[in-house]
């Protein structure tokens, strides 16, 4: 049986009386970039800290590629980004990487030098004079250039301009094609949608759900606007309305099209609009209390 690249396990974190974290179980397979979604406060970061091994779980679990995390063997396969990222002032960036590589056990030289050249990084700069972007892409280097088998990444392109979130998703695919797992928690959602062929949505210290994109966007149903003389379609099976403004009516349809379409063949249809929903309005319907 082959072992996962991260493998989380009724994983628990409790601070005194709170639970920050409750009975996750997570796996993420190599080549595999899965998206690690929750609002502020949910446990994202948490979960990542146990799962690098920098907070010791209350139960549960924690490996990397079978080892325990924290422990020497799983350090040597994980490469890790904060969103808020903390460097020495005094060192260079280049000084910076080197020091970073050197802790972790390995860094690609040549690699190194192609992503200082395509994140536009001046690598003698003082860590001091560089923008919060810019050491951002420190730590990115950092991470990219030790081709770590496992990639965390925590809101990485915190502070990063368009440019480089382009040049950073050309990256992620990369390490995809390499056979490097991916854990992702960002807020850009866009990031997730485009990157990601899983997510994991917690709240509250729970996952709610981890599925495909594809079939969350299944489960949530496909939006229509029909404009004409219909009838009452909130009485088609699998279909509810969201709005209606005078002949145009805006209906959600979570089953099969079948009973729609035959609804719509007897009423006098002038226009019709199809939409499906997008990774942020499936994950406002799991966190806005407006959404549900």
């Amino acid at each position: 049986m082959s072992v996962h690249a991260l493998a989380a396990v009724n994983l628990s974190k409790h601070f005194g009386e709170t639970r920050a974290v409750q009975d996750v179980n997570l796996t993420v397979d190599a080549g595999e970039v899965v998206g690690f979604l929750g609002p502020n406060g949910a446990g994202k970061t948490t979960t990542l800290r146990l799962l690098l091994g920098l907070l010791r779980p209350t139960t549960g679990s924690a490996s990397v590629l079978g080892h325990r995390a924290g422990s020497r063997e799983a350090r040597r396969h994980v490469a890790y980004v904060p969103g808020d990222v903390a460097l020495w002032p005094q060192l260079t960036g280049l000084e910076v990487i080197t020091l970073l590589g050197s802790l972790h056990g390995q860094l690609d030289g040549d690699y190194r030098d192609l992503l200082l050249e395509r994140f536009d990084l001046d690598p003698d700069k003082r860590v001091r004079a560089y923008s919060k972007g810019n050491r951002q892409k420190v730590a990115l280097i950092s991470a990219f250039a030790t081709r770590a088998d496992v990639l965390l990444l925590d809101e990485p392109t915190a502070g990063l301009d368009p440019l480089m979130e382009r040049v950073f998703r050309s990256c992620i695919v990369e390490a995809q094609g390499r056979g490097q797992a991916v854990l992702l928690s960002s807020h850009v959602l866009a990031e997730v949608q485009h990157l990601c062929s899983r997510v994991a949505m917690i709240r509250q210290g729970r996952l709610v759900t981890v599925a495909a994109i594809s079939e969350l966007r299944r489960v949530a149903g496909i939006e229509l606007d029909v404009v004409g003389h219909v009838g009452d379609l909130g009485a088609v099976p699998g279909v509810s309305v969201v709005a209606v403004d005078g002949d145009e009516t805006r209906v959600r349809v979570t089953g099969p099209l079948e009973p729609l379409l035959g609804a719509l063949a007897r009423g006098q249809v002038t226009s019709l609009r199809t939409r499906e929903a997008s990774l942020e309005e499936i994950f406002l319907s799991f966190y806005d209390p407006v959404h549900g």
